[in-house]
């Protein structure tokens, strides 16, 4: 497919967060941008202050008349059902309908292509990287799965040479890409209801590794089952953090590389495993041959991502922070984070589960790592694409957790519980709606204060 010959872009799905990226990617290179959703966000408020029209029922008679020419792409996401009369209307017509995946692969064919792949950390590292990239002066753009703070966008430049991308192992999307530079940051199971079990996932993520042909080109973190360039911290390592030190609610530390060791790094993102992406980002920016003074500037400068350890409220009696993790290892990390920077303060924990499938897969592992926080309130389980599974909801999680200070909520009587509860630190978790109530939380909690 030749993109210079299309003219519309039709987006089925645009409110999503990967394909939001996209359609901000070609409205700003001139192309007419248009879509549907299921529902209006914050998201699809911002897609429509930039001229994108959006409309939030099913209905062909919706579609922009000019969009039912020859050159008009539609571009679906996996989660739209196949009972959807716009798609079914293009897809009767002949369109040419790609996933959001294809596309990627599509556009980046041509460039230098950086993609992160990893069940944890992709949306981080990637961000890092592009906010480093580009404010280094590479003619980049980065596509990413998150909303970055320094930007307030998921699309950072728009660039034609070199582009940022999140390899995403869903539905083995990452393997339409074909990567200069890529980095593994975990291989930890996760969508088993597309993969079936572990041993499925990480043969996919050693067929994407095949695609970076010079392994000097591949970054991953140490003990990772992979030929590559490893990074660490605080261990032997090709790319190791070392002399690491809290600053100022700041990471200060050096860097060991293969020609050198680099002092003196600043980055204020907490969490090891904000550590460890900052210094993937690091050393795939260093390969590419972006100066260390650079990098160094960059790193300092990086603000974070929204919904990834995201303060809402920082003050002295009283911290709130927000986080998308969804999988027990990122909800581990969420714990590691806070109680490093708040050792000594009761932190309240809500997490709204992601999945029927995902839920019942690491109810072990969900219920291990919430028992860590002193206090934990649970909500009903996001479904997303999903039917229920007889048996497998909330309470079920409930009862798994050995923390006693423990409760499941409904949404509607969350803020009053949370304004009830004596805790110093509140986390907000999960990757469902729970990140629309965090605006109410957050001003619930002032009014308090």
């Amino acid at each position: 497919m030749n993109l210079n010959q299309i003219h519309n872009v039709y987006f089925i799905g645009i409110g999503g967060i990967g394909m939001s990226a996209l359609a901000r990617y070609f409205k700003a290179i001139g192309k007419n941008v248009s879509g549907y959703d299921k529902t209006e966000t914050e998201l699809t408020q911002e897609l429509a202050s930039i001229g994108i029209d959006i409309h939030f029922e099913d209905s062909i008679g919706l579609i922009p008349k000019d969009y039912f020419v020859e050159n008009t792409l539609v571009i679906i996401t996996p989660a739209v059902p196949k009972t959807h009369s716009e798609w079914n209307y293009f897809l009767e017509r002949e369109y040419q309908i790609k996933k959001r995946a294809e596309v990627l692969g599509i556009i980046t064919k041509d460039t230098f292509c950086f993609a992160v792949a990893g069940t944890h950390g992709k949306t981080t590292t990637s961000s890092i990287l592009g906010h480093i990239l580009y404010e280094s002066g590479v003619d980049v753009t980065a596509f990413l799965g998150g909303i970055v703070e320094n930007y307030n966008s998921n699309l950072i430049g728009s660039g034609k040479t070199v582009t940022v991308v999140e390899a995403d192992e869903f539905d083995r999307s990452f393997l339409h890409l074909n990567p200069n530079i890529a980095c593994i940051t975990s291989m930890d199971a996760d969508h088993l209801d597309i993969y079936g079990d572990t041993a499925s996932i990480e043969a996919s993520f050693v067929e994407f590794a095949d695609k970076v042909e010079d392994k000097s080109n591949l970054f991953i973190v140490k003990d990772l089952p992979l030929e590559g360039i490893s990074v660490a911290i605080n261990e032997d390592a090709d790319y190791k953090a070392f002399n690491v030190r809290i600053e100022n609610s700041a990471y200060v530390f050096d860097i060991e590389t293969p020609t050198g060791i680099v002092k003196d790094l600043r980055f204020n993102l907490p969490g090891k495993h904000n550590l460890t992406n900052a210094l993937l980002a690091f050393a795939m920016a260093n390969t590419y041959g972006v100066e260390t003074d650079k990098i160094a500037k960059a790193l300092f400068s990086f603000k974070g991502v929204k919904r990834r350890f995201s303060y809402q409220i920082k003050e002295d009696n009283l911290v709130y922070i927000d986080d998308y993790a969804h999988h027990p290892t990122e909800i581990n990390a969420v714990s590691q984070a806070v109680k490093e920077l708040y050792p000594d303060e009761k932190v309240l924990a809500i997490f709204q589960p992601h999945l029927f499938s995902r839920t019942k897969d690491f109810i072990d592992g969900f219920a291990e790592s919430l028992s860590k926080f002193d206090e934990v309130i649970l909500l009903d389980i996001y479904p997303a694409r999903e039917l229920p599974i007889e048996g497998v909801n909330s309470n079920w999680l409930l009862e798994k957790i050995t923390n006693n200070n423990k409760k499941l909520v409904a949404k509607n009587e969350l803020i009053s519980v949370i304004l009830n509860s004596d805790a110093k630190v509140i986390v907000t978790i999960g990757a469902g709606d729970i990140g629309e109530l965090v605006k109410p939380i957050k001003q619930a909690l002032h009014e308090k204060v």
